[in-house]
């Protein structure tokens, strides 16, 4: 059985989406994504999802080419081409679309509204899950329960 995104975030212990804006320092980002223990944060500027900023836009743009993460803005490093999905997609698109595009991490925007932040984290679970829940029910079956 397919789960829509809804399923999937609903199932998810913490429904927390961190943000960050725009013009925050870099430092004040990475330092917030090691607080929480999160890989990514949204950007949004005002009310719109801006980019998405996540531990390997500060790799490969600030730690590996030796930049001050306090002087430079969000902005330099953000990804603002975000590809992003409605909760009422299936969760087996969002893992195509994640693995064909190297993504972790999948806003949420329902009628222009960020609702969510699904990681490629949340997916892997849900399919452990699924995976042990058909497993437990064939084991029933064979044992005539």
């Amino acid at each position: 059985m397919k789960k829509t995104v809804a399923e999937v975030l609903k199932s998810k212990p913490i429904s927390n989406v961190y943000s960050v804006a725009p013009e925050s320092s870099v430092f004040a980002a990475v330092k917030l994504m090691a607080e929480k223990g999160i890989g990514s944060l949204v950007v949004i500027d005002g009310e719109r999802l801006a980019g998405i900023v996540s531990e390997r836009d500060y790799v490969r743009k600030v730690a590996v080419q030796e930049r001050s993460p306090a002087n430079m803005k969000v902005s330099d490093i953000m990804t603002s081409t975000v590809i992003t999905v409605t909760s009422t997609e299936d969760s087996r698109h969002c893992m195509e679309l994640m693995t064909s595009n190297r993504l972790r991490h999948l806003p949420v925007v329902d009628d222009g509204q960020l609702v969510g932040l699904l990681s490629i984290g949340d997916l892997v679970k849900d399919i452990i899950s699924a995976q042990e829940n058909l497993i437990q029910h064939l084991e029933q079956y064979i044992r005539g329960e």
